[in-house]
């Protein structure tokens, strides 16, 4: 997903605050994160020019989601600030712009994490490949001598079956011959 993003170009980069008061006081309180969440898309496909009118090719960043939801369903923010980018092929990407210190915190030890997994997996992929060489060499002459008993064995098995099977058929059925039809001939 990372090698995505790298390819697209930025069209149109924006900050907004987004009014969502209006909209999210005209539906009961069960459903005003919801409306807040149709609002915000609805200002995006106005202010970052989205002619087709696809709410589908506005996408929420997760942190902007759960900001809207923090306070839970009933009362979701009245405005919030929100950072848009548009990229060539017609997706909005809507992020937070002002991250709590808790949620950057978050982000940076994940990296940080993701970033030592990835040098711990190629530090023992090479320490695997030479231990592989040093094995593979005692395990392929193994395998090798394997093959060759089964292969054996499996041949040997199949003449058996061929013997018993001759052995049980009757001489009347391989010496009457089949008669077809002189029209399936031609």
């Amino acid at each position: 997903m990372a090698e995505e993003k790298q390819t697209r170009k930025v069209v149109i980069e924006r900050e907004y605050i987004v009014p969502l008061r209006a909209e999210w006081l005209k539906v009961p309180t069960y459903k005003r994160a919801t409306k807040a969440v149709k609002a915000l898309k609805q200002f995006m496909l106005q202010h970052m020019k989205v002619y087709d009118g696809d709410m589908r090719k506005i996408k929420i960043d997760i942190y902007l989601n759960n900001e809207l939801r923090f306070r839970g369903i009933a009362k979701p923010p009245s405005k919030i600030k929100v950072k848009a980018i548009k990229y060539d092929d017609g997706i909005v990407e809507v992020k937070l712009v002002n991250l709590p210190k808790h949620i950057e915190f978050e982000i940076a030890r994940k990296a940080r994490r993701d970033l030592e997994m990835m040098q711990k997996s190629a530090g023992k992929k090479e320490e695997a490949k030479v231990e592989e060489k040093k094995e593979a060499t005692a395990e392929e002459k193994k395998d090798i001598k394997e093959k060759e008993t089964s292969s054996k064995l499996a041949t040997e098995a199949m003449d058996k079956a061929e013997a018993k099977q001759m052995k049980n058929t009757t001489k009347t059925s391989q010496e009457t011959p089949k008669i077809q039809r002189k029209a399936l001939k031609r």
